[in-house]
């Protein structure tokens, strides 16, 4: 049997699809959820921290096309903050110096610009705090129920202060972070090497993990891995799209595989 009907007999298997809920899990040992748009609404906070960033800095520079909310989908959803930026600055044709790694928020490089969005970032969720997906905690509930490990593979720096805010940090003993990447030197999504990374720490072979992303980067690192499946959440990449970048599944909300 070959890899894609291995997974779509899966699928076959999935609630989604009329199985029951033990069946979703069936083969899997473990969950690595993505957090910003799975677990929490706050890939909207990235959103709206993307366009204030780029609205701000584009603004001095006249000949440079505007920020547009596909540009969020098309350059920076579900990539290290740095990569977000690069890519981002490369649709414009704008290059930057690339500044050290602490350089000041006000300053025009790669590093400047990056930290800058981690400020406006921050400053949205200390306002307004956070409040998790109640589907994704029932779907979390429900996993941990059937005994799987559960972690969390985010290439945002700010995920264990998302977590606590949001009230999940205990569901989660791993996290493998935007600092735990670089930390290990592991290149982000949509390299498959954070999942990895994470499905070690939990001590499970990757073909028994399942993937649960809501971001196109995410579901081609999952697809690019030896995972058992990956479950494409649609908070607004589109259902196709997430299916074209190879989820084996896709739903609105984990609530509908309960």
């Amino acid at each position: 049997m070959t890899a894609d009907s291995t997974r779509q007999a899966r699928v076959a298997s999935s609630p989604s699809n009329g199985g029951d809920t033990g069946q979703s899990w069936t083969g899997a040992s473990a969950i690595l959820f993505d957090l910003d748009g799975v677990l929490t609404p706050t890939a909207i906070v990235h959103e709206q921290s993307w366009k204030q960033l780029f609205d701000g800095y584009l603004q001095d520079l006249p000949a440079a096309s505007r920020y547009r909310e596909s540009d969020y989908f098309d350059h920076i959803d579900g990539k290290p903050r740095f990569d977000g930026v690069r890519d981002f600055l490369a649709s414009r044709n704008i290059v930057l110096p690339e500044g050290p790694a602490d350089d000041d928020p006000a300053s025009n490089t790669v590093q400047g610009l990056g930290n800058r969005k981690n400020h406006v970032f921050n400053d949205i969720i200390r306002a307004g705090g956070v409040q998790p997906y109640e589907g994704s905690v029932r779907f979390i509930e429900a996993a941990r129920g059937h005994g799987l490990k559960l972690a969390v593979v985010s290439s945002s720096r700010n995920a264990p202060a998302v977590l606590l805010a949001a009230g999940l940090a205990e569901y989660f003993p791993i996290v493998v972070d935007g600092v735990v990447g670089a930390a290990q030197n592991l290149p982000g999504k949509p390299s498959p090497a954070t999942y990895s990374y994470a499905a070690q720490l939990l001590n499970v072979p990757s073909n028994e993990c399942i993937v649960v992303e809501d971001a196109v980067s995410g579901v081609l690192a999952g697809r690019a891995g030896s995972f058992h499946s990956v479950i494409g959440v649609d908070r607004g990449a589109g259902r196709q799209t997430l299916l074209d970048a190879g989820a084996t599944l896709v739903v609105e909300d984990l609530n509908e595989l309960l």
